[in-house]
């Protein structure tokens, strides 16, 4: 790159992200003066920031390395990752939300604590840091640090070393996203991932297209039938048992691997939990998950044409995206797809840290050290916190650098270790009364021992090879999980039934079009895998078969009667449900009026919240 080119990429990088970064302080100026301000918003997020927020917090350079990097290697297996999390979304948006809502918390341990007891909530809190600090923090700075590298080559315009300049970028990175989650709260971390968000999904979408027309050698028409018809089995996501992603692994362990992602996982439903009510949230969630299908396009496609381009030249597979945006984004663009990729990275980086200090203040530092502190004591705390952790993860991620078979294997092998535990006590909170702690603490001491031995124990310690997917192991754990749980519930069963708190600080009344809004989004997730299938763009003899255009419309014709089915049943309940609240609603007017409110007044009714 040109020493003139080279300035104005960090000049309009810059300038972007100051740009940013100064809305963000704009719009959260004020707001992070109480603990409700700085760790949940001041709970006033909109369904728009949230499913903004969401999108560039799970959408980072891990995805943009690690699937492109994947199809590369292989086929379009691993999206099912990205696109069956709708299932997921859907469980949190419809069930679990409205219980989060209802019992006012801010972390999901906190949650645990109420259904369980405080050794339950330590144990989580302890598999969450672990697996943030030691998996997921240094691979999204690793994944971001490997994009910035290939892309603007640091070591030849420093003169460093590969790994030398590895660790600088991972330090400018880390620094930068530090600032946000420790001095801007949750609130600054949504509004800059918003902005941001806008920013990935148009790069998201020209980076495909340039590619496609590149491969078409200038038209795009021509690139779409090289794509479509040489290779065509690279775009099949319907997986074999020598994939990444063996289809049945959908319904297996993957299933359980999404649910704890995006219904327990701490990152992801502390913006849940910042909603201005649960209609709002209930549609950032749903909207993600649309979001969500836009995957396979925007972060495997050009993994797909980086291998009709570069196949058998590049010495990693994670290697795949950059190249590609390398070669075929014009250069006066290099800085707005530099600030958007780092704004990826840090909006994953700062989330997860934001929601690290989080728990650590709420779980362990006002439960365990100082049960009267005050709300600054609390976000002090928070930010000391915040910065030992990211200090840690600056010198974790580099280890990174010689991670076999591309860096997305490896980040789900390691995520196995406290995914299933976590979605396990979850769940049986949820669904049981009676299953004591003791159940809960026995499943997370299990689970990390045999997890290990199934995936490298027996091998490395016996010699032994166990030749299941470790994805599947993700699904027999959870099975047996399950049953320990229960029996020990059998076997000493609480002394008396829980019963799920309600006391939620925001309207509670559920979005009228949530049910609808969700079959339409699982009908898009089954023409997602119609379209990347033996019988779609993947058919080997053609660009698609002639089962395609049936199996479509046999799809969408189930689509419209399930929706209309919906709404039918749906607007009786929600009717139901509305004239309930206004009853409750004119009655604590009343109370009011008579000078007899109490505490217990200042909260929403629940207006059947539950049954969504």
């Amino acid at each position: 790159m040109q020493q003139s080119g080279l300035w104005l990429t960090i000049v309009s990088c810059i300038l972007f992200m100051a740009l940013v970064a100064y809305i963000s302080y704009r719009k959260t100026k004020g707001s992070t003066s109480d603990s409700a301000g700085y760790f949940l918003a001041g709970r006033g997020l909109t369904g728009t920031v949230i499913a903004g927020s969401l999108l560039l917090t799970n959408l980072s350079a891990e995805q943009l390395v690690g699937l492109n990097g994947q199809a590369f290697r292989a086929n379009l297996t691993n999206m099912a990752w990205e696109v069956t999390a709708a299932f997921a979304i859907v469980l949190l948006a419809l069930y679990l939300l409205p219980k989060y809502m209802n019992a006012n918390i801010t972390t999901l341990p906190e949650f645990l604590s109420k259904r369980f007891d405080e050794g339950v909530r330590r144990y989580t809190v302890i598999l969450f840091m672990l697996g943030y600090v030691f998996v997921t923090i240094p691979s999204m700075l690793y994944s971001g640090a490997l994009a910035v590298l290939k892309l603007f080559d640091v070591p030849s315009l420093l003169n460093l070393s590969y790994t030398q300049s590895v660790w600088l970028v991972i330090w400018v990175i880390g620094i930068i996203g530090a600032i946000y989650a420790i001095f801007g709260g949750l609130k600054a971390v949504a509004v800059s991932d918003t902005i941001n968000g806008i920013g990935l999904l148009i790069v998201g979408a020209i980076v495909p297209i340039l590619g496609i027309i590149s491969l078409g050698n200038g038209e795009f028409l021509s690139g779409v039938e090289t794509l479509t018809t040489e290779n065509a089995d690279k775009l099949n996501a319907i997986g074999g048992p020598d994939d990444s992603v063996p289809f049945g692994t959908i319904f297996s362990g993957l299933l359980f691997a999404n649910m704890f992602y995006w219904a327990t996982n701490q990152y992801v439903i502390q913006r849940t939990l910042g909603a201005g009510s649960l209609k709002e949230g209930q549609k950032g969630v749903i909207f993600s998950g649309f979001f969500k299908l836009l995957v396979p396009f925007f972060m495997m496609i050009p993994g797909v044409i980086a291998f009709h381009q570069y196949g058998g030249e590049l010495k990693s597979v994670d290697l795949a995206y950059p190249t590609l945006v390398a070669n075929v984004l014009p250069s006066y663009m290099n800085g707005f797809f530099l600030a958007v990729l780092l704004g990826a990275v840090l909006s994953s980086f700062n989330s997860l840290l934001n929601s690290a200090s989080t728990m650590f203040a709420f779980d362990i530092y006002k439960t365990s050290i100082n049960k009267n502190a005050t709300d600054q004591q609390m976000i002090r705390v928070s930010k000391w916190v915040g910065t030992l952790i990211a200090l840690a993860t600056f010198f974790i991620s580099p280890m990174l650098l010689n991670a076999p078979n591309g860096l997305w294997d490896l980040i789900r092998k390691f995520t196995g270790f406290f995914n299933i535990p976590i979605i396990t006590i979850v769940l049986m909170g949820v669904l049981t009364k009676r299953i004591p702690a003791l159940a809960a603490k026995v499943v997370v001491i299990f689970h990390v021992f045999a997890y290990y031995m199934m995936v490298w124990g027996f091998e490395q310690l016996f010699g032994l090879t166990v030749s299941i997917h470790f994805i599947h192991i993700y699904g027999i754990l959870f099975a047996t999980e399950l049953a320990m749980m229960l029996i020990i519930g059998y076997v000493k069963p609480r002394r008396t039934a829980y019963q799920m708190p309600h006391n939620p600080s925001v309207e509670m009344t559920p979005w009228k079009y949530a049910m609808p809004t969700s079959i339409f989004l699982f009908a898009c997730v089954g023409q997602t895998y119609i379209v990347f299938s033996p019988i779609g763009v993947a058919y080997t003899e053609g660009i698609v078969s002639s089962y395609f255009w049936p199996a479509t419309g046999v799809l969408a014709l189930l689509t419209v009667v399930c929706i209309l089915f919906s709404l039918r049943s749906w607007n009786e309940k929600y009717m139901k449900s509305s004239s309930f609240g206004s009853l409750r609603q004119k009655g604590k007017n009343l109370k009011e009026q008579w000078g007899s409110s109490s505490s217990s007044d200042q909260v929403y009714p629940s207006q059947n919240s539950n049954e969504v």
